[in-house]
């Protein structure tokens, strides 16, 4: 009775404690785990083993039995426990007779019509199951640490990202996981970005929907254009932060190179209004485009986020609305970093 009443009180280290302060024989430490010991992220199986006096054999012995136990009670047969184990019947049977005699007590009434729980056996099921999700918890754990452990995230990112939805996931990763730097490659065009994925150059790859690509994709949401004027524009003094893009017609325009993905943005957003933009310039970088448009040399339109806050009082959202959606490309193994990023910047990445 003593015994029985020590399996129902207490659970987890406290327990494997008590047993080793009162110096009892490896069939109490059995009892013990079979109430409820649980693996404390700072012990491993030996060391839990040296500690109470057994063998790491009879210890592992132990944590199967567990789960044998469970298995049994949640089929209500051995046959169907063993097949769902990947074991035979006999080994079954015979590992939980010899948890039953470490822990002096029968878990199980066996009849015609499967097996059914005892008294003891229901006691010991609620703990049981508590270790054996414990120890797993604590393995996947440790598994997901040591894969974030080491090595380096190779980025791939559009020009025109990098400097908008980028940057404040990079901050929040290089904080979580110091170990594993980033290195980053920019990429004029959306079709590069895939290629140089296809290649196995990169991770993980940040940019607008390729047409190319077939992998994984992981829509991010979409990012907002805005027109750059200069400061004595008169479009600027109008109560409205809308400016119809058919008004911008008659001006030449800064515009992005035509290797530059951006490029299509602007042509396709300007044929969309009804006009062909004139040429005041080709440029390949987004800030370039606002210092030249603040200067006057004529209208960029630009990524919101990528235009800095000192010029913010110089954009106007254009009519019809111009967006892209981005996503975040990823090969069809990803490793365990790369799909850590992908949640760091559907979370902190800045639209």
């Amino acid at each position: 009775m003593a015994r029985e009443q020590q399996s129902a009180g207490g659970s987890g280290l406290g327990i494997f404690l008590r047993t080793r302060r009162a110096q009892l024989t490896p069939e109490d430490v059995g009892l013990a785990a079979g109430a409820g010991l649980r693996r404390s992220p700072g012990l491993r199986r030996e060391e839990l083993a040296t500690l109470a006096g057994i063998s790491i054999d009879y210890y592992a012995r132990l944590e199967r039995g567990q789960e044998y136990v469970i298995a049994v009670a949640e089929e209500g047969s051995f046959t169907e426990a063993a097949r769902r184990l990947g074991v035979t019947q006999p080994a079954l049977s015979h590992q939980i007779r010899d948890l039953e005699q470490s822990l002096r007590a029968v878990l199980f009434e066996r009849g015609a019509g499967g097996a059914g729980l005892t008294a003891a056996g229901a006691a010991f099921l609620g703990h049981a199951a508590a270790a054996v999700a414990s120890a797993r918890q604590a393995d996947s754990a440790a598994r997901a640490a040591g894969l974030l452990a080491g090595g380096e995230l190779r980025l791939a990112t559009l020009q025109s990202v990098t400097l908008g939805i980028v940057p404040a996931a990079i901050t929040v990763w290089r904080r979580a996981h110091p170990l594993v730097p980033v290195r980053l490659e920019e990429y004029t065009h959306a079709e590069l970005l895939a290629e140089a994925m296809n290649r196995g150059g990169a991770d993980v790859a940040v940019g607008p929907l390729s047409s190319t690509w077939r992998g994984p994709v992981r829509t991010l949401g979409h990012e907002e254009f805005l027109i750059v004027l200069p400061s004595d524009d008169p479009l600027l003094s109008r109560d409205s932060d809308v400016v119809a893009l058919g008004e911008l017609a008659d001006r030449p325009w800064v515009l992005y190179a035509r290797e530059v993905g951006l490029s299509l943005v602007v042509d396709g957003a300007c044929a969309t209004a009804g006009f062909t933009p004139r040429v005041a310039a080709r440029i390949h970088y987004t800030d370039t485009a606002v210092e030249l448009a603040v200067a006057g040399l004529g209208p960029a339109l630009v990524p919101g986020n990528m235009i800095p806050q000192r010029f913010a009082g110089h954009a106007r959202r254009p009519d019809p609305p111009v967006l892209r959606e981005l996503a975040a490309f990823t090969r069809p193994d990803p490793s365990p970093a790369a799909l850590a990023f992908i949640e760091v910047l559907a979370e902190h990445g800045t639209l």
